[in-house]
């Protein structure tokens, strides 16, 4: 556990790495002690000071939500971050690669809340009902911890490792569409180069939102109506490389796209 001091100055690195973009070292790292509650508190201190300069909640994104996950990170629950205004990005505009350290991109559904959702106690049959449609997406990750050598409290403190949302135009009823078993392959131009199944998640990404709403529960946060829930990724991250184009297709769900220029930052070689 850190002192209230340790948090801030941790806060401040991560916000000075994701506003410089120059990755730093890993917290768990620099910071031994760190733990699961200092990195929730230290990932809401920088959401703070970002509502406070006129972003707003838009959402929450649900990481580690397949079971693969969290057994490389030695944990048994998924963990959560913020999607916040800024990071909802349209499908037609091009992507600055450059803006971010090492982006990635995994494929997953949206939940679109048309209700808010039951805090502690909250079930998939809750989520399903307060959920107003679904939606294709892309989800765009990156990290701030230098080449990606992240550990549970690294992930967490910075805000789960999200940096954007692309959302597709379909919406689809839950009712008209089985979540827990939607098809997903992604393309790289025309190259297919991953493709998974929503049964990745969780075994149903619809208890992951679920797991979620009680989560915030206990921080006193709701999931409202409005919000868009990512419950976790169907296939691998793949990594961005500028000047990448990519299409992700759902079966019974349509398909969201996402292309970026050719800026550079700090970006992984190909491959």
């Amino acid at each position: 556990m850190l002192e209230p001091a340790q948090r801030t100055e941790a806060a401040d690195v991560l916000w000075s790495a994701q506003r410089d973009r120059i990755p730093v070292d890993p917290l768990t790292t620099t910071y031994p002690a760190i733990d699961a509650t200092d990195a929730y508190e230290i990932q809401l201190i920088n959401i703070r000071r970002q509502l406070a300069e006129g972003r707003t909640v838009r959402g929450h994104k649900v990481g580690l939500s397949s079971k693969v996950m969290q057994q490389m990170m030695g944990v048994d629950e998924p963990d959560y971050g913020h999607l916040l205004s800024d990071m909802v990005l349209a499908e037609e505009t091009p992507v600055g690669a450059g803006r971010y350290c090492y982006p990635r991109i995994e494929v997953e559904i949206g939940y679109v809340l048309g209700r808010s959702l039951p805090g502690e106690g909250c079930t998939t049959e809750d989520v399903l009902a307060a959920t107003e449609y679904i939606v294709p997406s892309i989800e765009l990750i990156d990290s701030r911890i230098t080449d990606w050598k992240i550990g549970l409290a690294d992930t967490i403190a910075d805000n789960a490792s999200s940096a954007g949302v692309i959302l597709g135009s379909a919406r689809v009823r839950p009712s008209d569409v089985n979540p827990a078993d939607i098809a997903a392959v992604l393309y790289r131009g025309k190259e297919e180069i991953a493709r998974g199944n929503t049964s990745a998640v969780l075994g149903n990404p619809t208890e992951a939102v679920a797991w979620l709403a009680r989560k915030v529960a206990s921080y006193g946060v709701r999931l409202e109506a409005g919000h868009v829930v990512l419950p976790g990724s169907c296939t691998r991250a793949v990594d961005v490389r500028p000047g990448d184009e990519f299409r992700a297709e759902f079966e019974g769900l349509g398909s969201v796209s996402v292309a970026f220029d050719h800026s550079t930052g700090q970006h992984p070689p190909e491959n």
